[in-house]
């Protein structure tokens, strides 16, 4: 196994600047978006996401100069650290807003669940990858991949985060439907599961409840759990199709809205932006997933196959999830929008993701030029 990096690695193919175009001008768009947020000042907040920023790209680099090779070998160990650090947080980690989901190294904090997204993708892969088409036919064959979906999404959902927990779950069954699960027994499975949801409400915590129930009647508790949503589509709406103006938001620059800087940093830009602004940022993030799909399809064996579908249905979840969230199309969930809400765990989840996409593009064109020579 070769771990050091090869010199072709230093040369980028061209299929590489539509992905740099698109994280490059998402990145735009997230400081841009930041410091609107900070009401147009250069603050702590500003400059340290700005330090993110530089960081994540050294470390979108990072992941692709790393052997790809390696990422499958060493697939279990990253699941098993991951896993690892959610038991860690749930025992020591600090507690902010009600919810234990961090670890506090004093000089930063850092989010397990952010990067047990990766690991579970790279295990599932690397499993799958062993597994003949005949094997993965017979349902025994999906208990193991199962079991590593469910572990890390229990414990999520402990902390409590449980727009984590279904991003992980339903990131875990989508790859598990991929390999081959036979689809008749897939459907059942899902019927089942679905006929099953009413009695989960049982087990959500109270203000869970209230966010669906304020889903379900907007009018329910204006001021209380719908409070996010009534304000954000306040702004959305008062944004029209040109937008007010960079640094001209009235629903955040006044406080109106909560979270203007986090998991509702779409509605900060959109409210200054417009329909125009917000449907461009759409689009680049439809751009990127299908880019990774992209990839996927290029790849021509298992492992970089399903690493990169499962890399973009994890990126086509966290949007979709995220932008439905601020326009009410269905409950608040505490998930963040990929590069554009403040977090250093979820850029860097993310610029990891790019790397790995990029490791497998290149490791693709490597092994197709060694065939032909």
């Amino acid at each position: 196994m070769r771990i050091g990096v090869p010199k072709s690695r230093f040369f980028f193919p061209d299929e590489f600047k539509i992905l740099f175009f698109i994280v490059f001008c998402l990145l735009a768009v997230s400081f841009l978006g930041q410091y609107s947020a900070f009401n147009g000042e250069f603050n702590g907040f500003v400059q340290k996401h700005l330090i993110r920023i530089a960081a994540g790209l050294i470390i979108m680099l990072l992941a692709y100069l790393v052997a790809f090779s390696v990422w499958s070998n060493f697939a279990y160990v990253f699941y098993a650290f991951a896993l690892l650090s959610l038991i860690v947080v749930s025992i020591l980690g600090s507690i902010k807003s009600g919810a234990q989901r961090w670890i506090d190294f004093h000089l930063f904090t850092f989010q397990p669940s952010e990067l047990m997204k990766l690991a579970l993708i790279l295990a599932l892969a690397k499993y799958y990858s062993l597994l003949s088409s005949f094997e993965t036919r017979e349902p025994k064959n999906h208990i193991f991949p199962f079991i590593l979906t469910l572990l890390p999404s229990v414990l999520v959902l402990k902390q409590p985060d449980l727009g984590t927990a279904g991003i992980l779950f339903c990131v875990g069954v989508c790859m598990i439907f991929l390999s081959g699960f036979p689809l008749k027994i897939f459907g059942a499975l899902i019927v089942g599961g679905l006929s099953l949801c009413p009695f989960g409400w049982f087990f959500l915590y109270d203000y869970q409840k209230k966010r669906i129930l304020s889903f379900l009647n907007p009018d329910y508790d204006p001021l209380g759990a719908g409070y996010h949503v009534l304000q954000s589509k306040i702004a959305i709406g008062s944004g029209h199709i040109f937008g007010r103006g960079f640094l001209k938001g009235t629903q955040s620059k006044l406080n109106f809205l909560p979270e203007k800087n986090t998991d509702f940093i779409f509605t900060t830009i959109a409210e200054e932006i417009g329909f125009i602004g917000a449907f461009f940022i759409i689009l680049l993030f439809c751009a990127l997933t299908i880019y990774f799909f992209w990839v996927a399809s290029e790849a021509r064996r298992p492992f970089p196959w399903l690493l990169c579908h499962g890399l973009g249905v994890l990126l086509f979840l966290h949007v979709f999830v995220n932008i439905a969230m601020v326009m009410g199309i269905i409950p608040t969930v505490g998930i963040p929008l990929p590069f554009l809400s403040y977090g250093g765990s979820s850029l860097i989840t993310f610029m990891i993701s790019c790397g790995l996409v990029m490791s497998a593009l290149s490791h693709r064109k490597i092994a197709h030029k060694r065939v032909k020579n």
